[in-house]
Formats: structure tokens, C-alpha cells, sequence
């Protein structure tokens, strides 16, 4: 026997030992060995049968009994080429010096090679630990062997060479020569430059393959290596080149090309236009250079899908656990790692890693989806993938401190438990429930040991176990970072599941699942266990492969759809130097010929902005290959269809609905929106199969959750809604809406006419305008006409949309506010309690403004006041077009006093928008002064949309209408103590000679008027109100009454009354009306004990 230290024969074997006379002798040696690798020479010169073997220490050998047939022995025969244990069976082969069984090696044949073998490795084994041996030596040679070509397959001698040093090293040895490898491979990788066939980067990912196939070597890496010590996702991405001559791209891309069709607003010109010859052939030629750089990045791409093909093996179980679920341990944690740290730019993956590793598991993913669908037909194809929902509730998958629709894990558990258990046969253990509280957060933390070691099935049940080490996260609350623990597993029945039996749940770290607990036996179902009776009974795939999907939903949502929108920005410089060198070549062709000098600045400028674009074609065609192909547009497509479907699922098992994590619904609205924003123009959804569909699927799911109660979560109903008004603002996906099931919409509506206290209004507001936006008066503008002058930031956006209005969901909204009789009155009401505030607001800001530019010091208006009041004005001008909707639509909620609040909401409709009259159109009033500013950031605020808005409601009711409601309308307006004829005059234009004379030294600034709008001009309103019963005329008659001596309620009248004791005033109007139901003074609430005429001193 011969180790790493050479000992005499003499001196391992017994003399004794040999057992004469006996039927079968034997010898047996006095040395025994517990670890390391040994090697065994024996040399035998007697005839007859042999056999040699091992034995334990319990081995008693008799007269017909020896090495190899008892139990604790075991032998070999390589004459006869048997082997013994009990019973002989045929093994090696005679004259091999090294042999596979199964997945061992067995050595046997000329002890000199052996030896000279194990010498070689005990030499060499300390310095293959050594990372510059490793990288300069073993990696190089490794590589060699790989430049013969072909396929990885075709080189068995890297599977021979890792083989051996597993036989011949001890294993630490081993490990760290591995990992020292794998960095190399990694670094080398990462940082060799970039060249126009990428046949570095080849080279190093192929070699990475062939040490993958390696089944021991690639658990050992999994386990302890590839996410443990290195960012094993950097084999996943393809770096974008940071100058284009080091790639190459200058050779495969020789002519570039740009599309040059541009409107004033940046946007690429719809119209189609000739396309000159010239352009033709540039445009062909860049193509061809697109696709030739595609098939290079193609390559890199399949190796890469290679690799995580051999990590998401689930057949090598020889030897321990298969790979696939290492792989998803270490992936889950990897997910925690990201989702968890995401202020910590350290720990976090780059976001141009996620979106490579993104796609390139799901290219994996759905491989092994297909062949197991080829495998089983019942199955479901991986074109129907979906999530079930059991996956949410029974706590199989760890989705750590991640927000749940329903609120807190723990809470939902507590609320929901009877559900579980009639739904889906599940019963949270009632200790769980019990250690979930805020006392256990204090408690120490148990010991690695006791936490690594997973307890039996029936001690789970009857107590709490530990809280995981990895919990314990600064960032997190304390109370989030407990009661979202890693998972919850389920005790594992050894027989099938009666219908009335149910499940009792514990909770258990990722590092305790085992494959049982993903995939299940013996009647347990793994990760699908607590199915509700609403799921199908069709299975759908391995489990472990719904478990990658849920993860790769996740990684989508935590970095991949940032750095989509962020890589845009490369086509937005593009287009921007388009116009730019557009516009210079236009200023070059008008150039006087006498002025060289301008001309030779111009022939600059233009060499400048053609040599950047040249740049950025090249650059945006490596970009479009990598992030935006086709093949990356249809994954992202596949991930937006997955989430619908499992939303779906979802939504059908009722309450257990609020169990799904938010980010499905966030994965779902912004997949939409990365087809729709970011793929385009260079590819188009429109193209995609099923689209028309997916489009009316995304929609009812944003109609019908927005205002799911089952959702709580502040930021996800407004993201919900935020869609939604998204979705109205362009005609394809209006139309989708509009094909959602009439129930749906009809809920719609009503969910979106609801009371607008104690819930986010402003988003829905926004909806109906947009339903409304080109049918009301004065608005079919898609920019105010100020500001067509003006390039917008982004023409892209959703408001500056042209309008679409829908005819079919407006007589929805008819239909729900003449029908019920309780919805119309609170709706409206709530409409106009907001147009109050958001009015009154809006007008305290401008007069802090006006306070601010009056003074002599240089003073700064703050950009986020300023920012605040243009949003006030703007939901004053939206309130208004939806009070405008609902009297065109609806006329008779107001004009129809047989219902009992009519004349009510006739009345405070009246007043609000005498009040907005009078603030907007009183000569040298605040609006004007503030308006002629033109302050960056109130641009949006001016007369026209509120003043056109005011009297697309006044043509409503006092024009569009029959005699009767005309004359309530008229009435109600004049008697309303607020009311100035001159403020209708004001709006037509017909305000009186001498006030314009007094403000004609003022300002150099036109008058408003309807006349001088390009809209529609209506004399209506005036002619009724002039002719109007009680109208006397002398409203308007008064000359204007300076600002400061209206009263600051109304801003009508002038302040005729001073309140006792605090001297606060108003006009008699205003606090006669007040004292009616309150006695508190407006400004400072002190009870008001007398009311005395108020007259203004002549000295002031």
C-alpha cells in the first residue's frame, strides 16, 4: 500500500495473519486508513485464484469465507475480471489502465503508471492553488485544447483531466483550483477587448462550458463558487463597446444610415414620403451591417443559454442533489440579495447584466418547458405559461420583505386563514401564528448549527422555528424583515389527500428546501400543494421550472425595465443630431454666397454632427442587436402574456387573490409599456402574435383592479390607475377598452364615478377628460395654442396625445348618472367640493407670487411652488371640463328639478363658476399680472382653457337646452349673489370703453376674448343673460372695484361688513350666508358676536 508517504511492505502487512490450512487464506494488513487517497500495489507470486479487496474492522474471514463474500468486505479479481461483494458480478476490463463506472473511476494495470500518476499530482497539486499558475498555465493549456475547433463534446480530455484530479487530489486542492480557474475565466472574460467577431469572448465561454459539463465539478461551482464568491451574471453579458474602432464595428457596419423624417416636435414624421435613391442604398447597406454584427452576437448569445442549460440540469442526481436545485437555491438568494439592497450599489447586480441574464433564462427556461411538454402532452405548453396561485399562499417560495396586494404576509395569514383552509385545505400552524409577533423580533437568534439543520415533519408542526440570520437587514423594518420570512413548507403526507383533509404549513429557510419540497412525492405535490378548486386540473410543468419563472418575473421587476428605458436615450441623441445636422444643411443651402465665413462656421457644424452621428448609428446598431432585436421584444411579450395569465388564475380564487405579490401587476403594466415606448420604431408590437388580444386582456385587468378592494397598496392602485388613464390617451388601446365585456366597463365607469373624498381623485379625473377630450367646447386641441410655438420636452407623452374621445363609454356614464339617482348627486358633489379647493388654492398661490415679483430685492420663486400652482390650475380646468361632460351628457341631473338635489347642484354650480368669472375676467386683477410674468413652469396657466372650459358649461345650459332648463339655468345664475354681467361681457369681448381706456396704459397684452380664440364663438350666454327675467342690467354698470377692496370670499362685491370682536370683513352677502350655519369668523375661527356696516375712508 503506497500513500503520500512510501512505508516497507514488511511493515503493513502481519505475518501472523495469514491463516494456514484453511480453504481460503488470507492476509490481511495491520494498517488502516481514514482519509486522504491511496494507492494499493500488491505483489503476488503464488498460483491460483486471487482476489483483493478492503474490509472494515467488524470483518471476521472463516474457512470458507474471505475478502469479498461478507457483507463488510469487498473485492476483486482482474485476472478473472470479477468483482465480490456477497455475490459476483462481471467488472473492468482486462489491460485498462483507468476505467469509468458509472460516475467513478477505477484505476487497475501497471502499478508503475499509477504510481508515477499519483507522484505527478502530489507534486502538483499545491501549486495548481496558486491563481497565477492557474490563470497563465492551467487556463492557457485548457484553451489549447479547445482551438481545434468544434464542438465543446469533441474534446473528452478536459472531462478525463478534471476527473483525475478529483482521483488524485485531495479536495480542498481541487476547490480552490477550481474557483481560482472559474475567476480567471470570469476576469478574462469580462475585460478582453472586443473584436468584430468576438471570438475572445467565444474562447473563454466555451471553456466555461466544458468545465460545466463536468457533473461534480459543476456542483461543487454551484454550491460554493458561481454566486457565492463570484457575479457569476457577468458570463451573461455582452458588454456594449465603449469606442467604436476598438470593436470593430467600423468594419462590419461601413455605411450608416439614420432616418431623417422628422416633425418640429422631434417625433419621426408618420407621412411617407419618396425615399431618394441614395438613401435607399445607405439604408440597405447599414441593414446588412446590422445583420452581419447580429450573427456574430448570436453566437456569444447560444453559448451563453449553453451554460445555463448545464446549471438547470435536473438528471445528474449521481452524487447528491441535482443541479438545477442548487441552482435555484442560489438563485432565490440571489433575487434576495438584489430586491433587499437596492440602495446598496455595491451588493446590487448592474442593471445591464440583468436584462442579458434575463433573457438568457428565458431562452433556458423554456427549452426544458418544451421538452417536458414533449415529453408529457397533458402538459401545458410553455406558450401558455402561467403562475398558479397556490405558489403565492402556501409559502413554498421565499418572496422576502416583497409587498403582497392584500398588505403584510403575516397580516393576510391572520385575516385570511379561514379562506385558506376552505379554499385550499390549508391551515397556517397556529404556533407560526402565535411566534409572529412584535416580542419575537427581540429574541436572539439561534445557532448556525441548529438553524442549518432541518427539523423532522412532526416537530415542524408543533413549534416556531428560528428567524434566518439573513433577515436581519438594516434597511428593513423590523417588523416587514420577520413576517416576510424565506418560505413556508408544508409537512409532506405519505399518501394521497382526502377532499375534507387539510394541510398544516411551517416555515422553513431557503437552505432547508430540498428537491421533495420543490417537485413533491408520495402524494405531496411540491410547490403546487393548497390548489384552489378554481385552477384546472391539467398539470402544467415541472415545478421547479415555475419556480424559474417566478424568479425571472422578479428579476424583470427589480433592474431589467429601468435600464430599458434608459438605453433609449441612445436613439433620442440620435434623432436630435438628425434634426440638428437637418437643420444645418437647411441654413447651408440659404447662406449668402458673400458671407464665407458663416458659411465655412456652417460646413463645420454640419462635419461635427455627420461624424457624431456615424458614432451613434453604429453604436445604437450594436444596442438594437443586444437589448431592443426582435427575439428580445419577443421575450419581453412572453413575460407580459405570462403575467396576464397568472392574474387571471389569480383573480378567480376570490380573497386568496390578495396573497400575489404587487410586482406581477407592476411586470404586467411595464412590459406594456417597454413594447409600446422602447422597442419602437425599430421594431413594432403591432406585429406581434396576439396582440389585439393581450391589448383587451391588459385592459380589463386595469379596469376592473384599479379600484379592487382586495388591493391595498397605496403605490400599486395608483400605478393601476395611472395605466389606465395611459391607456385612454391613445386610440389602439382606447379601442381595447372599449372591447372588454360591457359588465366590466359598465363597473368601470361606476368605480371611476365614485365619490371623489378619501381617495386619489386626480387620476380619475383625468380618465374621464380624456374620455371627454374632443367633444366639449373649445376642445380639440392637443396642445393649448399659446404653446404650440414652443418645442414640448417630450412629444411622447400621454397628455400631449391627440384627442380620442369615446362615445361608448360616455354613454355608459349617461346611462349610470340618469339612472341612479344616489351616484349623480354624490359624484357631483364631490366634483365640486374639489374644484373649490383646487380653485381657492390656486389663487392663494398666485397672490404669494404676485407678493414676491412686487418686491425691489431680488427674489427666486420657488420651482416646486410654482410647479404646485400650475397642477392646481390645471385640475380647476379638468374639474370644469368634467362638470361640462356630465351637464352634456346628463342635463337633466341638473335642469330637472323633480329630482330632489337639482336645484341644489344647479346652485353651487352657479356660485363656483361666478367665482371663477369674476377672479379671472375683474380689469387689473391678479390673473392678468401673473399670466404677463410668464414665469418658467406656469406656462400651462392662462385665460384660454379656463375660460373656454367656463363657457362650454354656460352653452350647455344656457343655449344647448330646452326653454324650460334655459330659464331655470338663467334664473339661478342671475339670483346667485356672486353674478357680474361684465364678466361676460369681459369673455365676448364687449367690456366697456372706458375700463379698456384705464388699462390700455398698463399692459400692451389683448383682452381675451371668444371672438379672438380659434374656436367657435357664442354670443348664447350673453344674449340670455342680458334678456334674463330679474336682470337689470346694473351688475356690469359699476366700475371696476380695485382688488384690494373686493371682498376676498366672492371677490365679487366690495367689503361693506366688519365682523365683531376680530375686524375681519367681507361683503354683507357673503356673511349672511355663513352666519346661516356657522358662526365662526372665515380667517380665524373666533365666534363672531356682531356684524356692522363697513365703509371704506376716503383717504384711502
Amino acid at each position: 500500500m503506497l500513500g503520500q508517504t512510501d512505508l516497507p511492505v514488511n511493515s503493513l502487512l502481519l505475518p501472523s495473519s495469514l491463516l494456514h490450512g484453511l480453504n481460503f487464506g488470507s492476509i490481511r494488513a495491520t494498517t488502516c486508513v481514514y482519509k486522504g487517497k491511496w494507492i494499493y500495489e500488491v505483489l503476488i507470486s503464488s498460483q491460483g485464484l486471487m482476489q483483493i479487496g478492503w474490509c472494515t474492522l467488524n470483518c471476521r474471514f472463516n474457512q470458507e469465507e474471505g475478502v469479498g463474500d461478507t457483507p463488510d468486505s469487498y473485492a476483486y479479481d482482474g485476472n478473472r475480471v470479477r468483482k465480490w461483494n456477497v455475490t459476483t458480478t462481471n467488472y473492468g476490463k482486462e489491460g485498462k489502465l483507468v476505467e469509468k463506472d458509472t460516475s467513478m473511476w477505477q484505476l487497475q494495470g501497471e502499478p508503475t503508471v499509477l504510481i508515477t500518476l499519483a507522484h505527478i499530482f502530489n507534486y502538483f497539486s499545491p501549486l495548481l492553488c496558486k491563481v497565477y499558475l492557474v490563470e497563465d498555465v492551467l487556463m492557457t493549456f485548457l484553451l489549447s485544447i479547445l482551438e481545434q475547433g468544434g464542438a465543446v463534446e469533441a474534446h473528452p480530455l478536459i472531462q478525463q483531466l478534471l476527473d483525475l484530479m478529483w482521483l488524485l487530489m485531495e479536495e480542498y486542492e481541487v476547490h480552490e483550483c477550481l474557483k481560482q480557474l472559474l475567476t480567471s475565466l470570469l476576469r478574462a472574460y469580462r475585460f478582453s477587448p472586443i473584436i468584430p467577431d468576438l471570438g475572445l469572448q467565444i474562447h473563454y465561454l466555451r471553456l466555461t462550458i466544458a468545465v460545466l459539463k463536468h457533473e461534480k465539478s459543476r456542483k461543487y461551482l454551484l454550491s460554493n463558487v458561481l454566486f457565492d464568491v463570484l457575479r457569476s451574471v457577468v458570463f451573461f453579458y455582452i458588454k456594449s463597446p465603449l469606442r467604436v474602432e476598438e470593436a470593430g464595428l467600423q468594419e462590419l457596419i461601413p455605411t450608416t444610415w439614420w432616418p431623417n423624417r422628422f416633425t418640429k416636435e422631434g417625433k419621426e414624421s408618420k407621412e411617407v414620403k419618396e425615399e431618394s435613391a441614395e438613401e435607399r442604398l445607405r439604408r440597405r447597406a447599414y441593414e446588412r451591417g446590422c445583420q452581419r454584427l447580429k450573427k456574430r452576437i448570436e453566437v456569444v448569445e447560444g453559448l451563453q443559454v449553453q451554460i445555463l442549460k448545464l446549471l438547470l440540469n435536473n438528471k445528474d442526481r449521481g452524487g447528491g442533489e441535482a443541479s438545477r436545485y442548487i441552482f435555484l437555491n442560489k438563485f432565490r438568494k440571489f433575487l434576495q440579495e438584489n430586491a433587499s439592497n437596492r440602495g446598496n450599489l455595491t451588493v446590487l447586480c448592474p442593471p445591464e447584466y440583468m436584462v442579458c441574464f434575463l433573457h438568457r433564462l428565458i431562452a433556458a427556461l423554456r427549452f426544458f418547458w418544451d421538452g417536458h411538454k414533449a415529453k408529457t402532452p397533458a402538459t401545458v405548453s410553455s406558450e401558455e405559461a402561467y403562475v398558479p396561485p397556490q405558489l403565492f399562499y402556501n409559502g413554498k417560495v421565499d418572496y422576502f420583505d416583497l409587498q403582497r396586494l392584500g398588505g403584510l404576509l403575516s397580516h393576510l395569514k391572520k385575516t385570511l386563514k379561514d379562506d385558506l383552509a376552505a379554499k385550499a385545505n390549508v391551515v397556517i400552524d397556529p404556533a407560526e401564528l402565535q411566534a409572529v409577533t412584535m416580542d419575537d423580533l427581540d429574541e436572539d437568534e439561534e445557532s448556525a448549527t441548529s438553524a442549518a439543520q432541518r427539523p423532522s415533519a412532526t416537530l415542524a408542526i408543533g413549534g416556531a422555528l428560528a428567524r434566518p440570520g439573513w433577515l436581519s437587514s438594516p434597511t428593513l423594518g423590523r417588523a416587514n424583515r420577520f413576517l416576510s420570512t424565506a418560505a413556508v413548507s408544508l409537512m409532506n403526507p405519505r399518501r394521497p389527500l382526502g377532499a375534507l383533509e387539510k394541510i398544516k404549513v411551517r416555515t422553513l429557510s431557503v437552505e432547508q428546501r430540498t428537491e421533495e419540497d420543490i417537485e413533491g412525492s408520495h402524494g405531496n405535490e411540491g410547490l403546487l400543494l393548497g390548489k384552489p378548486p378554481e385552477e384546472p386540473d391539467q398539470p402544467i410543468t415541472e415545478n421547479s421550472l415555475l419556480e424559474v419563472l417566478d424568479g425571472i418575473i422578479m428579476m424583470y421587476n427589480l433592474s431589467v425595465h429601468q435600464q430599458l428605458g434608459k438605453m433609449v436615450g441612445v436613439s433620442d441623441d440620435v434623432n436630435e443630431y438628425a434634426m440638428a445636422l437637418k437643420d444645418t444643411e437647411e441654413k447651408i443651402s440659404r447662406c449668402p454666397k458673400r458671407r464665407r465665413d458663416i458659411h465655412e462656421e456652417l460646413l463645420k457644424s454640419q462635419k461635427v454632427f455627420s461624424e457624431k452621428l456615424n458614432h451613434l448609428s453604429r453604436r445604437l446598431a450594436w444596442i438594437n442587436v443586444t437589448i431592443y432585436s426582435k427575439e428580445k421584444m419577443q421575450d419581453v411579450y412572453w413575460l407580459l402574456q405570462v403575467c396576464i395569465r397568472t392574474i387571471e388564475h389569480g383573480d378567480r380564487t376570490g380573497s386568496l387573490f390578495a396573497f400575489m405579490p404587487e410586482f406581477y401587476l407592476s411586470v404586467a403594466m411595464n412590459s406594456y409599456s417597454a413594447l409600446k415606448n422602447y422597442f419602437s420604431p425599430v421594431n413594432s408590437m403591432e406585429e406581434l402574435p396576439g396582440y389585439e388580444e393581450t391589448l383587451m386582456r391588459l385592459a380589463a385587468i386595469l379596469a376592473k383592479h384599479f379600484a379592487d378592494s382586495r388591493i391595498v397598496g397605496t403605490d400599486i392602485r395608483d400605478s393601476l390607475m395611472q395605466a389606465l388613464a395611459s391607456y385612454v390617451c391613445y386610440p389602439h388601446s382606447l379601442r381595447a377598452v372599449e372591447r372588454i365585456p360591457e359588465e366590466q366597463r359598465i363597473s368601470m365607469m361606476k368605480n371611476l364615478l365614485a365619490p371623489y373624498e378619501q381617495r386619489p381623485w386626480a387620476q380619475t379625473n383625468w380618465i374621464l377628460v380624456r374620455l371627454w377630450r374632443g367633444c366639449g367646447f373649445g376642445y380639440r386641441y392637443t396642445r393649448l395654442p399659446h404653446l404650440l410655438k414652443t418645442k414640448p420636452e417630450d412629444a411622447s407623452l400621454p397628455s400631449l396625445q391627440k384627442p380620442c374621445p369615446s362615445t361608448l363609454l360616455q354613454r355608459h356614464m349617461a346611462d349610470l348618472l340618469s339612472s341612479d339617482r344616489d351616484l349623480a348627486p354624490s359624484f357631483l358633489n364631490s366634483v365640486l367640493n374639489q374644484l373649490n379647493w383646487a380653485f381657492s388654492e390656486f389663487i392663494g398661490m398666485i397672490q404669494e407670487i404676485q407678493q414676491a415679483a412686487e418686491r425691489l430685492e431680488r427674489n427666486f420663486v420657488d420651482s416646486r411652488q410654482l410647479k404646485v400652482c400650475a397642477t392646481c390650475f390645471d385640475l380647476s380646468v379638468s374639474l370644469l371640463r368634467v362638470l361640462e361632460m356630465t351637464i352634456t351628457l346628463a342635463p337633466e341631473i341638473f335642469l330637472d328639478w323633480n329630482r330632489p338635489s337639482s336645484e341644489l347642484l344647479l346652485r353651487r354650480l352657479a356660485q363656483l363658476l361666478n367665482q371663477v368669472l369674476n377672479r379671472v375676467t375683474a380689469e387689473r386683477n391678479l390673473f392678468d399680472r401673473v399670466v404677463n410674468l410668464r414665469l418658467p413652469g406656469l406656462e400651462s396657466v392662462d385665460h384660454y382653457p379656463i375660460l373656454v372650459a367656463v363657457t362650454g358649461i354656460l352653452v350647455r345650459l344656457l343655449v344647448d337646452t330646452d326653454a324650460q332648463g334655459a330659464e331655470r339655468a338663467t334664473a339661478v345664475l342671475l339670483a346667485d349673489p356672486c353674478f357680474q354681467l361684465r364678466s361676460i361681457q369681459y369673455l365676448l369681448g364687449h367690456a366697456e370703453p372706458s375700463a379698456l381706456a384705464a388699462t390700455a396704459p398698463a399692459t400692451d397684452k389683448r383682452h381675451f376674448s371668444l371672438h379672438t380664440c380659434k374656436c367657435q364663438p357664442c354670443a348664447g350666454p350673453c344674449a340670455m343673460l342680458t334678456t334674463g327675467h330679474g336682470c337689470d342690467g346694473q351688475s356690469g354698470a359699476a366700475p371696476p372695484t380695485s382688488e384690494e377692496d373686493l371682498c376676498p370670499i366672492c371677490y365679487a362685491h366690495p367689503i361693506s361688513a366688519i365682523f365683531r370682536p376680530c375686524s375681519h370683513k367681507s361683503c354683507k352677502a357673503c356673511i349672511n350666508q355663513h352666519l346661516m350655519n356657522n358662526k365662526d369668523c372665515f380667517f380665524c375661527k373666533a365666534t363672531i358676536t356682531g356684524v356692522d356696516d363697513f365703509t371704506k375712508p376716503a383717504s384711502s
